[in-house]
């Protein structure tokens, strides 16, 4: 029997909620399941802990990361500390600093929910977003704060490891996943610099792996395209910005951000990949027991599919997609008047082992 050890971080806001219904899925499957079980272990590093210590996560945070197989993130987010501060002392170097340069997040139309489409076709493709420099790169500075020529610089940072290697991973995940076509996002008409590089390294990958179609569209036709005909994506390759703002809209064009699950992953395995719901930490309806804990509950179902439990992710995408075709226990945001837990309680009664 394989061991895997989680650490649990669930956050802030509606995080807590949502991520206690995903420990009770997984605590499920290691009763229904012989061969698997975890040992998870929760730390409390939130804005709360931020108000109370003056930082976001010990010191030695990052040192007990470490030693977990993968890490299972509720969300981040308080009106009471700057996002600033929230994103950039403890998302962020948890992915930076365990190389987790794949953002990878499922546009998928599941059974028994509607796109607010009008076409009827299945959506059903992946974004893979480049996590770990580009636009959100803390490189820049602000100059002559309060004068009339105050002055500000974000600066934009590509390599050549980065870009080839999330262009890699791409195109293994499409042959790993039986499919066949790449879609570079770009914008490199006017952004001539970062841009153009990003397009000729990502073009010497996609040389390397002519078995597999690519194109390449400017970001904002893409987005056109994500509307008019989402069926004919399977492989969007974006950098960290533009994948941050498809995966969004990708995510409202199949249910909404109560629905989108993304998993940070280090594919060489040397540090744990983190997995987290989409939607933050919603403080508008924190504590009121009624978000829809079926983007964690995704997101852990990622978890165990990068684990090697691909057999595990699939029951439960299954046991969720039976509650939605059902309708008869689904939160406000998709059309009903269930409680979070009331939800989490009925995807674990839908689950059973695949054959």
């Amino acid at each position: 029997m394989k061991v895997y050890k989680i650490a649990v971080l669930p956050g802030d806001g509606i995080g807590p909620e949502v991520t206690r219904e995903a420990v009770k899925v997984l605590h499920k499957l290691s009763e229904i399941d012989s061969r698997f079980y975890v040992e998870m272990k929760e730390f409390n590093w939130n804005s709360e802990y931020y108000l109370n210590y003056g930082k976001m996560m010990p010191e030695d945070g990052l040192e007990q990361l470490k030693e977990f197989d993968a890490i299972l993130f509720g969300a981040i987010g308080d009106p009471r500390v700057l996002d600033s501060v929230s994103i950039w002392e403890l998302i962020l170097p948890i992915r930076k600093h365990f190389q987790q340069y794949v953002n990878l997040r499922p546009i998928k139309l599941l059974r028994g929910l509607e796109s607010p489409l009008k076409q009827e076709v299945p959506i059903d493709f992946v974004i893979i977003r480049e996590n770990s420099e580009g636009e959100y790169s803390n490189s820049g500075g602000t100059m002559f704060q309060g004068e009339t020529r105050e002055m500000a610089v974000q600066n934009t940072i590509m390599t050549r490891q980065g870009v080839r290697q999330i262009a890699e991973y791409a195109y293994e995940y499409a042959r790993e996943n039986g499919l066949s076509k790449i879609t570079n996002a770009t914008k490199s008409n006017v952004v001539i610099y970062t841009m153009t590089f990003w397009d000729q390294v990502v073009e010497e990958v996609a040389k390397e792996h002519k078995d597999i179609a690519y194109e390449k569209y400017y970001i904002d036709a893409l987005a056109t395209y994500f509307i008019q005909r989402p069926e004919s994506f399977e492989v969007v390759l974006a950098s960290n910005l533009f994948g941050d703002i498809l995966s969004d809209l990708g995510s409202a064009i199949v249910g909404g951000l109560g629905i989108a699950p993304s998993g940070n992953i280090n594919p060489e395995g040397t540090f744990p990949s983190m997995f987290e719901a989409v939607h933050g930490s919603a403080p508008d309806i924190a504590g009121r027991g009624i978000s829809n804990p079926m983007a964690q509950i995704w997101s852990a179902a990622l978890m165990l599919a990068h684990l090697g439990r691909k057999d595990l992710h699939d029951s439960i995408l299954q046991a969720i997609e039976e509650v939605l075709m059902e309708r008869k226990v689904l939160t406000p945001d998709i059309g009903g008047s269930a409680t979070t837990v009331e939800v989490g309680d009925a995807i674990i009664s839908k689950l059973k082992l695949m054959e």
